[in-house]
């Protein structure tokens, strides 16, 4: 057991040594196994874990479908690289995900490896279907690490950093967050102002927007700021891309966030936990946009490996016969009644918001102003995890904490949480 004791310590040693500071990770520890809402680090201690990989483990860490349908695709082809010979789990999962997201309208997919290549994928293809170049996006949305994903983010820190010039022809716009004031009109009223004054509809290739902003701080976005963003796309041929790489899969109660507002986007991008923590992202889309770029203007060697798809298509088939979608909304709902007692109590959580098993707390400091208090929340996470829970931050200002726990975490490890959470709170405000 003393041996134990030390082998955090050496093993933060070398992520220091030999990882680079600008990777930063959340919690100073090193894990060791885990399996549904649970991890144990190196040194046996248990976590809940409320954060799933930052959302890619809806279905939960080493979920039996999940193992056992690795396991049998190693057995068969591990990769082959789709642009070379194709293999029937990529076929299954593209006919699949366009029928969940399509419905019988003509939809086609491709797949990629990460959520960022994803987004870059679908403003390719928006920009080959309709001939034009610019993007718009909003302010506090987050799209990836890659220059054109940093250039789409709409926050500067720690994003941006010094690693410009960015990609040309992306505007932002507000979007809107009811907390702050700004409500659907005003942020319509924004978006037509960009429109008048710096690009021209006709210009303008596509919209990209997350129906709940993740990083920016899980923020939804109202059913009638997303119908009235679809009549505007409509009317102007603009190609409407719902990133729902991190509200996917069951997050916010419906299969995807779009369908709360009864919309149909013409791309939708995925990943997170498409795959159950296998690395897989896709475009799904309307077919006559999908074939716009010529033949060999899709593709990536690891996009659509077969391992990856066949993750995938027991991440759905558990969501099905698990009813993992009805639980997820049950397991939000139980999780939100008990972060508006702790509001009661703790009057500096000035805000609980989200959709579905999709929540968060905004911590705020003591003031009319609502100013947003970034270390108390860093402290709260601090709280937190020495009482055995793992959370993480979010929000433009970092004073947002998100709960992406799986939605195979029962009722008792949710009451577990908050219980924790509350221990935490009475430290860090007593």
């Amino acid at each position: 057991m003393n041996s134990k004791v030390e082998e955090t310590p050496s093993l933060l040693r070398q992520r220091d040594q030999f990882v680079p500071r600008g990777l930063v990770t959340a919690h100073p520890l090193v894990i060791d196994r885990a399996q549904g809402t649970e991890l144990w680090d190196v040194d046996g201690k248990r976590y809940l874990d409320f954060v799933g990989g930052i959302g890619v483990l809806n279905i939960g860490h080493n979920h039996p479908k999940v193992v056992a349908a690795v396991q049998a695709q190693l057995q068969k082809v591990t990769h082959a690289c789709f642009q070379v010979v194709a293999y029937q789990p990529y076929l299954d999962l593209a006919k699949r995900l366009c029928e969940m997201i399509g419905g019988e309208q003509a939809y086609k997919a491709a797949f990629f490896t990460s959520g960022a290549e994803a987004v870059e994928n679908a403003v390719k293809i928006a920009r080959a279907y309709t001939q034009r170049s610019a993007v718009i996006a909003f302010r506090g949305g987050f799209h990836g690490r890659t220059l054109l994903g940093t250039t789409l983010t709409g926050m500067s820190q720690p994003y941006k950093q010094n690693f410009g010039p960015f990609a040309p022809e992306v505007f932002h716009t507000p979007y809107p967050n009811a907390y702050r004031g700004v409500t659907s009109e005003m942020a319509l009223q924004a978006l037509d102002e960009l429109l008048a004054t710096q690009v021209a509809p006709e210009r303008v290739a596509a919209i990209i927007i997350e129906p709940v902003q993740g990083d920016g701080g899980f923020l939804s976005a109202p059913v009638e700021f997303l119908q009235s963003l679809r009549a505007l796309t409509e009317k102007h041929g603009i190609v409407l891309i719902l990133d729902e790489i991190q509200t996917g899969f069951g997050r916010t109660g419906k299969w995807f966030g779009f369908q709360h507002a009864g919309i149909q986007p013409d791309l939708v991008t995925v990943a997170k936990s498409l795959a159950g923590g296998l690395p897989l992202s896709g475009v799904v889309g309307k077919a006559e946009i999908m074939d716009a770029p010529l033949p060999g203007g899709l593709g990536g060697t690891y996009g659509g490996n077969a391992l990856s798809c066949a993750a995938a298509l027991a991440v759905i088939d558990a969501y099905e016969q698990e009813h993992l979608l009805a639980r997820g909304e049950a397991l939000g709902e139980r999780l939100r009644q008990g972060l508006l007692r702790l509001q009661t109590r703790y009057p500096r959580i000035g805000d609980v918001r989200g959709s579905g098993f999709m929540l968060a707390i905004e911590l705020i400091k003591d003031d009319l102003a609502r100013t947003p208090d970034a270390d108390l929340n860093q402290r709260l996470i601090d709280e937190a995890r020495a009482g055995g829970l793992l959370v993480i931050k979010c929000g433009v200002y970092r004073n947002v904490l998100r709960f992406l726990a799986p939605l195979v975490t029962s009722e008792a490890q949710v009451d577990e949480a908050l219980q924790i959470l509350d221990a935490a709170l009475a430290r860090v405000m007593g």
